[in-house]
């Protein structure tokens, strides 16, 4: 009867098909407060992720009436207010891979860093990340969650849009560029190569859909970026592509994983 079911930290998410959207989701909510003694607060996601700040709305079903919870991480603890930040569990693996990814030392860009999963996990590795994100809740808390994570030292916020911040502070910084928004991908990255130095790694999530499978989400996935950057004057050096999730029917979140050189005029 449930669709789907996230937990972050002590709140368990749930979504209800319409056809039962009556008092049965309240018994549904307490009997999840029952079976799972870890989970405090039940909640109905009642729209799908929306907006520039990317927030998705939600409806009380039991327990504690709070959205605040602390979600934990492959030894990494997050601090975050659901209904301010968009937080998902769905990317744990995405975010570990990545940040093993990272040399030490190594300069990253996070376009869209939310409340710090990908950057902590990066900078918990070693690396020094300049972090981005223009909801001022997602940065408020991002600062706490560095603090709680002791990575304070090897990360710089910044609360703006990727583009504007990218064009006055981080032209040729970045050794590797995340950019975990797959509804923005295509639209920055022109961004991203600027902050890109002469040779780095491009990870660019895009949301595909496909008839077949999952092989036919990936094939598309990296041609569009083959593409996409064919309008510039870079090489590309190696491209790797994965599914990170499915997210809906037909639809699966890909990562494309691109290493390239940019030449002379590159845009």
């Amino acid at each position: 009867m449930i669709k789907s079911f996230d937990i972050i930290g002590d709140i368990a998410i749930i979504k209800i098909p319409e056809k039962i959207l009556d008092e049965r989701r309240y018994r549904f909510g307490e009997e999840i407060l029952k079976n799972l003694g870890y989970i405090k607060v039940v909640l109905r996601q009642t729209t799908p992720v929306e907006g520039i700040y990317r927030l998705r709305k939600f409806e009380y079903l039991a327990g504690e009436r709070r959205t605040e919870t602390v979600y934990k991480e492959y030894g990494a603890r997050f601090y975050v207010d659901i209904s301010k930040v968009y937080f998902t569990p769905r990317l744990s693996y995405e975010r570990i891979r990545v940040a093993n990814l990272v040399g030490e030392g190594e300069k990253v860009l996070n376009m869209f860093a939310g409340a710090g999963p990908f950057t902590i996990h990066i900078a918990r590795k070693g690396g020094y990340v300049y972090s981005i994100d223009i909801n001022p809740y997602a940065i408020e808390y991002h600062y706490i969650n560095n603090i709680i994570n002791k990575v304070d030292d090897k990360v710089i916020l910044f609360r703006d849009d990727a583009s504007r911040v990218v064009e006055e502070y981080l032209v040729a910084k970045a050794d590797r560029v995340i950019m975990p928004l797959p509804e923005l991908a295509l639209d920055y990255l022109k961004y991203a190569l600027k902050a890109l130095r002469e040779e780095g790694v491009l990870h660019i999530y895009l949301h595909i859909q496909y008839q077949e499978n999952d092989d036919e989400a990936l094939e598309k996935g990296e041609y569009i970026i083959w593409d996409k950057l064919s309008q510039y004057n870079v090489d590309i050096l190696d491209i790797n592509s994965r599914v990170v999730r499915e997210v809906s029917t037909r639809m699966a979140q890909v990562c494309i994983d691109v290493t390239l050189h940019k030449n002379i005029n590159y845009i």
